[in-house]
Parts: structure tokens; sequence; C-alpha cells
């Protein structure tokens, strides 16, 4: 559940600096294979995510999300924290808030499919005949714009998060979208469904 990112400005104002020292967990004196956190930052670490309102069986893969920032950060040749521990610390913190964002959206999406599952039809057969036309009208659009209707609408990414993950201008995403319903919305008064 913790996978979301730190703050790449929060950790460098945190862990730029000078290389640590050579006796310094983290620095650029660590032996290979040795734990880039001593017990004392691991215990920091898992104070300030339990803080931060980390459930308590998420709180080891937090501690690994911060020691795997670690290595990774050694690994990319850049230059060891000054302050190992104020740094895992800001590491942690991120990583709290990340898991928050993440469980507010999961806690959104199954309000909205409750929502649609209680939401009542004439009948069964009407909505058996409007899924069957969306998902016919679905497979007709292009695909750029079969991706951008499925993100928006049925993972509920907003424009701009699409856009930037897709590596289009959002302008590009509301057009897709814009063509997209408008083709199914015709597909569907053509069918006769809406």
């Amino acid at each position: 559940m913790l996978r979301g990112r730190a703050g790449r400005g929060r950790e460098a104002r945190a862990g730029d600096g000078p290389p640590g020292d050579a006796g310094e967990p983290g620095g650029s004196g660590l032996p290979e294979g040795a734990d880039p956190l001593d017990p004392a930052q691991e215990r920091r670490v898992r104070a300030v995510l339990a803080l931060g309102g980390v459930p308590q069986a998420d709180l080891p893969d937090g501690v690994q999300q911060v020691r795997l920032r670690l290595l990774e950060r050694a690994a990319s040749g850049r230059e060891a924290p000054r302050d190992v521990s104020a740094w895992a610390a800001v590491v942690a913190s991120n990583l709290a808030m990340d898991w928050h964002r993440a469980k507010r959206r999961q806690e959104r999406l199954g309000e909205r499919l409750a929502a649609l599952r209680q939401l009542e039809h004439p009948s069964g057969e009407d909505t058996s005949v409007l899924s069957v036309a969306v998902a016919q009208g679905l497979d007709e659009l292009p695909d750029a714009q079969r991706q951008v209707v499925v993100l928006r609408f049925y993972a509920d990414l907003p424009v701009r998060s699409i856009a930037e993950q897709l590596g289009v201008p959002e302008g590009t995403v509301k057009s897709r979208l814009h063509t997209a319903v408008r083709a199914l919305r015709a597909r569907l008064h053509e069918d006769e469904v809406v």
C-alpha cells in the first residue's frame, strides 16, 4: 500500500549536502549488504509512520520503502544525506501522507461503486441493454479516445493526471474526451438506448 513517492523538493531539502562520513549508516562508506538504517533510525521511521496514521500492519512496508529510497539514492551516485535520520523521517512522513491520499481515493471509489449498485432502474433488462450499448460504443472508439474515457470515467483519474501519465497536454485529453463522449452519446441515441 505504501508505494507513493516522497516529495522531491522536501527530500532534497532534508537530505542534500555533503556525503555522510564513512561511519554513518547510509554514508558513502556503507559496506555492501549492510542495513542503511541503524536500529534507532528504524524506530524513528516506524514512529513517524505510526504517528502519521499508517496502520500497524503497514509499518514494515513503510520501513522497507525508506530503506529502498536510501539504497536507490546511493546506487544512483547521489551524495548521501547529511543527516540520514532526518532524511529518513521526512521520507517516512511523505509516505504516510501518500498512504492517506491512496486510502481516501480508495474510499471514494468504494462509495461511488456502492452508489452505482444502489441506483434503481425500471428493470434489469434496461441496465443490461445500456451496458451492452456502452461497451459496443467503447469498442468502436479509436484507441486514444477509448483510453482517456476509461481513465477518466472508470479509473476516476482527473484530466491533469491523465495528461501527465500519457505525456500529452491537458487540452489533448479534454479534446479526446469531448470527441469520445459525443460519439458515445450519438451511438446511444442512434440505437435508441437513451
